[in-house]
């Protein structure tokens, strides 16, 4: 029987990490593109039959169209969960040429991967969902960059959608406030651990985002926004 895929980008971590380990247990073959070589490795070996890992950067061409196309040699590509990402927080003045590459870095993943998912499957029968954050619904004021990317991210979700429209091909955007995981780390002149604390567990996030785009046959999800009691 063939198996039924879905690949995730930055799922070494956080909410990745979760939706990696529900869509295994909800029967599905997970394929992780992500950086952290020691995570991948460690999962490869929890997983084993279920999951195969991709070390490398999603903003890199080769390696995204390296992997896609390996991937679809094992089986049916049924989802493409962009969710990997990288950001800073600064005052608006203070934001540098790197700063604003490697905040770039999930937008350019994201189109990566969905060309290059949509040309193996030949435009058809795939679930594309692009993760962002409510930081694209709002601005904030040392988020100037991190809404730039995440709004240049749901320009393109929006633009998937209508090229898409009435087709196989289903796009979702998921727009989930603050979560409690390992991204803040690097952000704690930002978020104090006391902050991060209060916020969302990734694990219920998870839980939410694949009942919406796996439980329905007949019922057409467009957006998810999950917001913090």
């Amino acid at each position: 029987m063939e198996k039924n895929i879905l690949i995730i980008t930055g799922g070494s971590s956080g909410l990745g990490l979760e939706l990696v380990e529900q869509a295994i247990n909800r029967g599905l073959y997970v394929c992780n593109l992500a950086r952290n070589e020691e995570k991948m490795k460690e999962l490869e070996a929890l997983f084993k039959e279920n999951y195969k890992g991709f070390i490398g950067d999603i903003a890199d061409e080769e390696f995204v169209i390296n992997a896609i196309q390996e991937i679809a040699k094992i089986g049916n590509i049924a989802y493409l969960i962009n969710n990997a990402e990288k950001a800073c927080f600064k005052e608006p003045s203070q934001y540098t040429k790197a700063d604003i590459e490697m905040s770039l870095t999930g937008l350019k993943g994201m189109i990566l991967c969905s060309t290059q998912t949509l040309k193996v499957k030949n435009e058809t029968d795939l679930k594309i969902v692009n993760i962002m954050s409510s930081a694209a619904l709002k601005g904030n004021k040392q988020e100037a960059l991190y809404c730039a990317a995440k709004w240049g991210e749901r320009g393109y979700t929006e633009s998937l959608k209508v090229a898409y429209k009435g087709s196989s091909v289903k796009i979702i955007g998921v727009y989930p406030g603050g979560m409690n995981t390992e991204f803040w780390e690097h952000n704690r002149d930002y978020v104090t651990l006391e902050k991060s604390n209060s916020f969302m567990p990734p694990k219920e996030v998870a839980t939410v985002i694949l009942d919406n785009i796996m439980k329905y046959s007949k019922v057409k999800v467009a957006d998810i926004i999950i917001e913090r009691n």
